[in-house]
């Protein structure tokens, strides 16, 4: 975190009275939230990174966007549009992923190391509404989004393990095409049936459309983001938000859109694993819970334990042909599909087991003796995804650029729409503190 802040700061320097450094808000823990301003167009363009602690790429693409329009007065003045770039919107979380965020990059480290926070402490969520938005971040940004009206949103996030996607409030036609050469170009798999869209429209080869919110109990929102959210919050203002999704680790079967010879087979072998994975994992977090007194952080790690665990059977459930929702079908499955959904159930089982790790470790001792039965676990799963999966390494600055050409190629497609209708100008935003 402290990096990506001073790169931004020199970044402004270098450039001054071309881009601004502003504060936009602070975090929970005090730290500033900053946004690189760069252009002065009347047409506002807002890019969140980091809305994930786990997912650090953001940063590197938000940089390597401002060099980009920078460089091209095309994306500026010749569009009249102001490029707003947000670092980091958790960085107190992005701060608790800084273990594996030096390499080397091993699944391993990476999950022993893992954070993210449980539902209610991921700002882009709304489970109360906008008016009742509890976190400062959270509130940072719909400050913002009421205050640009952006006519683009992009949210950056990343994947631990699988391939790429983006999804979309409306449909954008021609980001599909230019989505798959992205990824061509980078030797970066297409996700074509990701968990996080199972049951979302499909606008094309690993673009979904994000439906609109409904109210739905907590653990169905966990899964489906179901609930109201930062993405859609800007529709008011005629607001079109893309989430580009950028891999960790890519698995080339995530792209296989052949038919499966079993799928029922196997989503019975995923859901069967799953429910085995979580009763294990339960009967860890029982043996360890009592040691928990006076852990640092302990609550901050519970809870998104507590959250992992709380889904895990109603997703199987959900998945398995014998005991599914007969009104809540799956669409036909491809090898992607079972692919993703093997990948899902491996990344709950694997994240539990890294977030329980570090409760153990951060009691400096273990009382229970469970680091042996959990590194056995976390090296297992991770060998799964290695091995039986073929997960590789994708460089970070593959990650970044797949990135960046989306949201470039999003910024073209949806400014000639949005510059056709009544929302394609907007009046100068009021400027934060720089």
């Amino acid at each position: 975190m402290d990096e990506l802040a001073a790169r931004a700061a020199a970044f402004a320097a270098r450039h001054c009275g071309d881009v601004r450094l502003l504060r936009v808000g602070v975090s929970r823990a005090g730290t500033p939230l900053q946004l690189l301003r760069v252009g002065r167009g009347a047409r506002q363009v807002l890019v969140v990174a980091g809305p994930h602690a786990n997912e650090p790429v953001g940063g590197t693409t938000v940089l390597r966007l401002a060099e980009r329009v920078l460089a091209d007065p095309r994306l500026t003045a010749g569009a009249d549009a102001t490029w707003n770039l947000l670092l980091c919107l958790d960085p107190d979380g992005l701060r608790r992923n800084e273990g594996w965020l030096t390499g080397p990059y091993t699944l391993g480290r990476h999950f022993r190391h893992f954070f993210r926070p449980g539902f209610l402490e991921q700002p882009e969520w709304l489970p109360d509404g906008a008016d009742g938005a509890a976190l400062p971040e959270t509130r940072a940004l719909l400050r913002l989004q009421d205050e640009l009206k952006p006519f683009l949103q992009c949210s950056l996030h990343g994947v631990d393990v699988g391939g790429a996607f983006v999804e979309l409030t409306r449909d954008l036609p021609g980001l599909c095409r230019r989505v798959a050469h992205a990824a061509a170009r980078l030797g970066i798999p297409l996700e074509l049936g990701p968990y996080d869209a199972l049951y979302w429209p499909r606008l094309g080869p690993a673009v979904h459309r994000i439906p609109p919110p409904r109210p739905r109990e907590p653990a169905a929102a966990v899964t489906e983001a179901a609930v109201d959210s930062t993405w859609h919050h800007p529709q008011r203002h005629g607001t079109l938000t893309a989430v580009v999704e950028a891999p960790m680790w890519g698995v080339a079967a995530v792209a296989d859109g052949s038919p499966p010879a079993d799928p029922d087979a196997a989503l019975r072998t995923v859901s069967r694993d799953l429910r085995h994975d979580a009763r294990a994992l339960a009967r860890i977090l029982a043996r360890v819970r009592p040691h928990l007194d006076g852990v640092p952080g302990a609550a901050r790690l519970l809870a998104p334990v507590e959250d992992h665990l709380l889904v895990c059977p109603g997703l199987a459930d959900a998945w398995d042909p014998d005991t599914a929702d007969p009104l809540r079908q799956l669409p036909p499955l491809s090898t992607a599909h079972l692919t993703a959904l093997r990948i899902a159930g491996g990344r709950i089982a694997v994240r539990t087991a890294g977030l329980l790790h570090q409760l153990v470790t951060g009691a400096g001792r273990d009382p229970a003796g469970v680091l042996p039965e959990l590194d056995a676990l976390i090296d297992a799963w991770c060998a799964g995804f290695r091995d039986d999966c073929g997960a590789r390494w994708i460089p970070v600055a593959r990650q970044a650029e797949f990135q960046a050409r989306v949201v470039l190629a999003a910024f073209r497609l949806a400014g000639v729409r949005s510059g056709e209708s009544h929302w394609g100008t907007r009046p100068a935003v009021p400027m934060h503190r720089e």
